[in-house]
C-alpha cells in the first residue's frame, strides 16, 4: 500500500515547520523549492560495470511543470545548469506535468518539451514516464491506454521515451544498454490496476553481455531488479520533500525510508533515487532542495561503493 500524505499529515507538516520559526517556514515555502538548485554527485562502483568504462550521467526527475514554482524560465535555468556539467548522457525520470493546487497556472507540455529539447549530451537525452504523466491525462485514464500527452510531446521534440524498452549505446567504443520501464502506478485510484512496468520483457531485449542501466520512475521495483543490471535510477519520492536529519516523515513508497532518497546498495546492486526538482501535494521543500543528479560511473572490478 502506498503511503501518501493525508490532509492531517499536510497540516501537521506545516505546523511543524511553523514551530521551527517564521524564518524556517519562509525558507521551506519560498526559498528552497523555488530558488535553490543543487548538483548532487554520486560515484557508484558496481562490480558488473566494466573497469575503465567512464560514463557521466545527468538525471532530472519530477519537474512538475507549472507556475509559480516551475515556470519555463526555471526549466531553462535547469537545462543550462545541466548542460554546463558536460554529461555524456541525460536521463529524464518522469513526472513532467504539475497538478493543482501546486501548479496554480498550468504550463502546456509541448512548451515544456520544447524547452528541455535544448539539453545536450553526446549519447542523447532519454526519458521514462511517471505516475503524474498518466494521472494528468484524462483520455489515458478513461481508456487505460497510452501514449499519454507527455510522451507525445517529448517524442515530437526528438526525445525518445522508453516504456518497457531497451536500447544499445556505445561510449568510447564500448557498448552498454539503457533500459526504461513503463510506470508502476499509472491509474487512479492508486492500486486499481496492475503496474504497466514489465521488467522481464524489458530485459529480454538485451542481446549481449554489455552492462545495463535501468530507468524506473518509482524505486519500489528495485527488489525485483536482477544482478544483471549495474545501476537503477529513479525519482518519484522527492526525498519526502521534507527531510530532517536524514529522515523523511512522509514517503510515497511502501518501503518507507528504504528507497526514499540517495544512493542505496543492496547485495551489491546499486540504486540512486533523485530528490527531484518540483513539488507535489504541498508547496514545501525542507532539507531536500531541488537537485540535478550527477552520476560518474567508472567500474572497478570487485569494488562496491
Amino acid at each position: 500500500m502506498l503511503i501518501m500524505p493525508s490532509r492531517r499529515q499536510v497540516l501537521a507538516g506545516a505546523a511543524g515547520l511553523a514551530a521551527l520559526g517564521g524564518s524556517t517556514g519562509a525558507y521551506a515555502f519560498a526559498i528552497e523549492p523555488g530558488w535553490r538548485l543543487v548538483v548532487t554527485a554520486y560515484a557508484p562502483r558496481p562490480a558488473n560495470w566494466p573497469a575503465g568504462l567512464k560514463l557521466r550521467i545527468a538525471a532530472l526527475a519530477d519537474f512538475h511543470i507549472g507556475e509559480p514554482w516551475m515556470s519555463l524560465a526555471r526549466v531553462e535555468a535547469i537545462v543550462a545548469a545541466t548542460n554546463a556539467l558536460n554529461p555524456d548522457l541525460i536521463l529524464l525520470l518522469g513526472d513532467y506535468p504539475g497538478a493543482r493546487p501546486i501548479a496554480a497556472r498550468k504550463v502546456p507540455l509541448p512548451d515544456f518539451a520544447r524547452t528541455v529539447s535544448a539539453l545536450r549530451a553526446p549519447l542523447g537525452v532519454h526519458a521514462v514516464l511517471g505516475n503524474h504523466d498518466w494521472w494528468d491525462d484524462a483520455a489515458a485514464q478513461a481508456s487505460h491506454r497510452g501514449p499519454v500527452e507527455a510522451r507525445r510531446a517529448l517524442e515530437a521534440q526528438g526525445i525518445p521515451v522508453l516504456e518497457n524498452a531497451a536500447l544499445r549505446l556505445v561510449q568510447d567504443g564500448r557498448p552498454f544498454w539503457l533500459a526504461g520501464l513503463a510506470d508502476q502506478e499509472p491509474f487512479v485510484p492508486q492500486g486499481s490496476m496492475r503496474s504497466l512496468a514489465d521488467l522481464p520483457t524489458t530485459l529480454a531485449q538485451i542481446t549481449d553481455d554489455a552492462p545495463v542501466i535501468l530507468m524506473a520512475h518509482e524505486p519500489d521495483i528495485f527488489p525485483k531488479v536482477p544482478d544483471r543490471v549495474a545501476l537503477t535510477l529513479s525519482g518519484h519520492t522527492h526525498g519526502g520533500q521534507v527531510r530532517i536529519l536524514g529522515y523523511s516523515p512522509v514517503t510515497p513508497s511502501r518501503y518507507g525510508q528504504r528507497y526514499v532518497y540517495g544512493h542505496v546498495v543492496e547485495k551489491g546492486r546499486h540504486l540512486v533515487v533523485s530528490g527531484g526538482l518540483g513539488l507535489s501535494r504541498i508547496p514545501v521543500r525542507f532539507g531536500v532542495p531541488p537537485e540535478i543528479v550527477l552520476v560518474d560511473l567508472a567500474g572497478a572490478a570487485g569494488l562496491h561503493a
